[in-house]
């Protein structure tokens, strides 16, 4: 009996013992958060993807993107809100049903005034770092591809771009539509101002990469005037977030009811 009585009371003193040595330890860890991270905001651009920006991962669908909500709110165990949705930006990838899609967020991290780090959901975030999110309507992961504390200001311009295309097919040409656009989310980036067609000779010929064709169906020279938005950046100017616009370049663009394969970039006015 008076065993378990002093088994009893030294398991009582080590159970408050670890008690308070638990409360100590939380309180040292919220203590060092306190004095050695300092709480802010700031606004991140972010490449949904796998979260590696080196994994070749498959890309959203048309569904995930109408799930994505501008104004949507990620709050944390307290209610308070620490991840909002700011824009919301899309662009398809060539010959799939998938598309590029670029979010702008505004997030509340802790920085570390030693290292100028910051700390996101208690990972490390900076450009090229995968992030995860959890939003009502929809959950994802990405790679961060821009930050600032500040929000950013992006510079965009309106040029009239020419793009061509040799051995196109007749119904190519009748299929795009002078008005015809594209919306990228946020603006309306693309408009289709002029078009133009040479009819080739239907014997021997060759494609836009050099490759001899001979066919009897007759083929075109295509050549389409385009109205563009596009970011305007230390190397050049972009459509979307990656695609550089030169002349002789390769172009992939969509519009509303049509899509352009094989073009090439002709003047930038």
């Amino acid at each position: 009996m008076i065993f378990k009585k002093i088994f009893k009371s030294s398991y009582d003193r080590n159970f408050i013992l670890i008690f308070f040595v638990s409360i100590l330890f939380v309180g040292l860890i919220a203590g060092y958060k306190l004095f050695f991270f300092k709480s802010t905001y700031v606004y991140v651009k972010v490449k949904i993807g796998q979260g590696n920006w080196w994994a070749g991962t498959s890309k959203p669908p048309i569904w995930f993107i109408r799930s994505l909500k501008k104004g949507d709110t990620e709050k944390n165990l307290l209610n308070r809100p620490f991840a909002t949705i700011l824009h919301v930006r899309y662009y398809p990838w060539p010959a799939t049903t998938q598309y590029d899609v670029y979010v702008s967020l505004k997030l509340r991290v802790n920085k570390n005034p030693k290292t100028g780090k910051y700390n996101f959901k208690r990972s490390t975030i900076g450009v090229g770092s995968s992030i995860d999110l959890e939003f009502p309507s929809v959950q994802f992961s990405g790679t961060v591809i821009d930050l600032n504390e500040k929000p950013p200001q992006e510079m965009y311009v309106t040029k009239t771009v020419t793009i061509t295309k040799r051995t196109a097919y007749s119904w190519e040409y009748e299929a795009i539509q002078i008005g015809d656009t594209y919306f990228d989310g946020e603006d309306k980036t693309i408009e289709i101002v002029d078009k133009k067609a040479s009819d080739l000779s239907p014997q021997s010929f060759f494609d836009s990469y050099g490759y001899s064709l001979s066919t009897l169906d007759p083929r075109k020279y295509i050549t389409v005037r385009l109205k563009m938005k596009l970011m305007k950046t230390d190397d050049g100017l972009v459509l979307g977030e990656e695609q550089l616009i030169n002349p002789g370049k390769w172009i992939y663009l969509s519009t509303k009811n049509f899509t352009f394969n094989d073009y090439f970039v002709g003047t930038i006015e």
